[in-house]
């Protein structure tokens, strides 16, 4: 039960991140552009570090390699499927030429958060701290992802009110997935083969979606700072395998 409620928990505090869009409103277009590179650099660091640093040692430690490895490879083509099924793209500025419908945009997103909760739920039943760990690079995610989705909504005709309610409605199914994946935790290696899948989807949202975007600045000042940012993401992630062994 201890579990579950760590789950609930983390979950919930994961959909609250669809807040965020809130705090946007008072920022001007290019003050918020700076501040969502860094912060896309920092999440893309964290995912990275996540999945190499702890998800994947972890589920080596309970499969065999070629399983791990095979998981991985088919979570990034789940992903990549998903993504075209559904034109799913982060989108990272207020004005996104991929999110001609925002009302898809809501659907992609809602399946992404189901997963994530998959995930989260999956990684709590296999290791409090790992859960934490992955709660930690989800919601450094979450936050740019969120940020731009809010942009997104408001450019497709919302209007704010409406924008933020239907952001965190959808954030919400993020709660769902946990809970369905607490109680197939049940099924045989169901939260094993989880760890692998949950590192192929870490690993497909930060090569695919979040490095492209930082790749785009032109600027060598500024590309350092975001590489800076990245390794800080990743070095983050490095630091609490400290936390796990004491």
């Amino acid at each position: 039960m201890e579990t579950l409620l760590n789950i609930l928990i983390a979950t919930f505090l994961i959909s609250a991140g669809a807040l965020v869009g809130i705090f946007t409103l008072a920022l001007q277009a290019d003050k918020l552009n700076k501040i969502l590179l860094l912060l896309v650099s920092l999440s893309a660091g964290a995912l990275m570090g996540g999945a190499f640093i702890h998800l994947l040692p972890e589920a080596s430690e309970s499969l065999e390699s070629s399983n791990v490895y095979g998981t991985v490879l088919l979570s990034f083509i789940i992903f990549f499927f998903v993504e075209k099924l559904f034109h799913w793209r982060h989108c990272h500025k207020g004005q996104c030429k991929v999110h001609t419908f925002g009302y898809m945009n809501l659907c992609g997103d809602a399946v992404h958060n189901f997963i994530d909760g998959l995930i989260l739920a999956a990684t709590f039943i296999a290791d409090a701290r790992l859960g934490v760990i992955t709660t930690l690079a989800i919601a450094l995610h979450e936050i740019p992802q969120e940020i731009g989705d809010f942009g997104v909504l408001l450019y497709a005709g919302f209007k704010k009110e409406k924008a933020l309610a239907a952001n965190f409605l959808v954030a919400l199914t993020v709660v769902l997935g946990g809970v369905v994946g607490y109680f197939l935790s049940s099924l045989d290696r169901f939260v094993v083969y989880l760890l692998p899948f949950a590192a192929g989807g870490f690993i497909y949202i930060a090569a695919s979606d979040l490095m492209p975007e930082i790749r785009k600045e032109q600027s060598l000042k500024k590309s350092l700072a975001s590489f800076g940012v990245f390794l800080i993401g990743v070095l983050i992630m490095y630091l609490v395998t400290f936390l796990e062994h004491e």
